[in-house]
């Protein structure tokens, strides 16, 4: 197995980084551990700077283009 430090979204799928948001948010809101919602805020924040969009705007956009809530 290669050694990486970072992992490329270029091959992500909107509905998959929808997925993986709302599972971190439902994984720390049920198990109460902080860690989980960190890393969604951390992901949310990085792929809308990358969008060149606000994080609302980006969670909005996003929802839209997947057409799930």
């Amino acid at each position: 197995m290669q050694d990486f430090d970072k992992i490329s979204i270029q091959e992500m799928s909107k509905d998959d980084m929808l997925l993986i948001i709302q599972a971190l948010e439902y994984t720390g809101t049920n198990t109460k551990i902080d860690d989980f919602i960190a890393l969604r805020d951390s992901f949310i924040m990085q792929l809308s700077d990358l969008a060149e969009v606000s994080e609302n705007e980006f969670l909005e956009l996003l929802q839209k283009e997947t057409q799930s809530f």
